[in-house]
């Protein structure tokens, strides 16, 4: 395996968010330069790319922050401006980019949310997903106004991660990363089943999920302290990703919209990027004096070489960089 390190510029820009959980994009990120950062301060909209933040709890009229762990964007959003935010205890929802929010309870005692995920197919199923810390998954039916646990054969509860297959119109798959390993449903979050992933290398943080996973089966993993896992068999099996390993936890995965087709991959650590362009063949190690302390990316120009990446800090950093 070839590796090399390189050293990265990266832009700088302060928020007063005390630490940052999560980033998301909007799926015209090229158009409208919208995106939302996500922490112990609350909620930021960027409309320019991440340069300026701006309060998206605004008219909450909140006393002190909201702490916000996960957030996410309607696959419509271009019509329908749908966002959700992941909060202890629930999540909420906006229908109009974030300019106003609906609350809506999980369940009582009220879980820790760490992580969301939305059908690819939301304008047609209104589906989508929550992770909890000690309280597994919960799955809403109608856009985010009701929510249940869905938990059956989920024998660890810890989830960190969510991704859920490109045709899950027709596949119905999602898998889940946990204290454990990987699980994977089958029928929609209704039931889990195990997977192989060896559970001597949890706990899973990260996942991402091959864009044409039905043809090709093809999702990895990224850990605590074992590096980064593939399985080219929908979890049938595993092995170390062509045996790179990092004692850090991989905090962030990212395909590139192609793969594999242009297989390239981007695995985010808390002082680094590494990413490759061969599908793990051989990887590029991306550094620099700011990057410390990263706890999230994203990627919304795609992995391309020049392609902007957006990263959070635990201590309320947003950096902008190239892939």
């Amino acid at each position: 395996m070839n590796l090399s390190t390189v050293t990265m510029a990266t832009h700088l820009i302060m928020t007063d968010l005390q630490s940052i959980h999560a980033l998301a994009a909007s799926p015209t990120f090229a158009q409208d330069g919208f995106c939302c950062a996500a922490g112990a301060g609350g909620l930021r909209i960027s409309c320019d790319g991440g340069r300026s933040w701006r309060d998206a709890y605004a008219s909450l009229g909140l006393t002190s922050p909201l702490t916000t762990t996960a957030v996410a964007f309607s696959p419509d959003f271009v019509h329908d401006r749908t966002l959700f935010a992941g909060v202890p205890g629930g999540v909420l929802r906006s229908h109009d980019a974030g300019a106003a929010w609906h609350v809506a309870a999980l369940s009582s005692p009220p879980p820790f949310v760490t992580t969301l995920a939305v059908s690819p197919h939301y304008a047609e199923d209104g589906l989508l997903f929550a992770g909890a810390m000690e309280d597994g998954v919960f799955r809403s039916w109608d856009r985010g106004a009701g929510w249940a646990a869905w938990n059956f054969g989920l024998l660890d509860l810890a989830v960190y991660a969510l991704a859920v297959s490109p045709a899950f119109a027709r596949d119905e798959t999602l898998y889940v990363g946990v204290e454990s390993g990987v699980f994977r449903s089958s029928n929609g979050g209704r039931a889990w089943r195990e997977t192989t992933f060896p559970m001597e290398c949890g706990p899973v943080l990260s996942l991402a999920i091959s864009p044409n996973f039905a043809a090709d089966g093809t999702l990895f993993a990224g850990t605590e302290a074992n590096g980064l896992w593939m399985s080219v068999d929908r979890g049938a099996t595993w092995r170390a990703a062509s045996g790179w390993e990092t004692p850090s936890p991989i905090n962030a995965l990212i395909l590139g919209p192609t793969f594999p087709r242009q297989p390239s991959i981007l695995a985010v650590t808390d002082a680094a990027l590494c990413l490759s362009h061969d599908g793990g063949a051989s990887w590029q190690v991306q550094r620099s004096a700011e990057l410390t302390g990263v706890t999230c990316a994203v990627a919304p120009s795609g992995l391309r070489p020049g392609a902007q990446v957006i990263l959070g800090t635990n201590d309320g950093r947003v950096l902008l960089c190239t892939a």
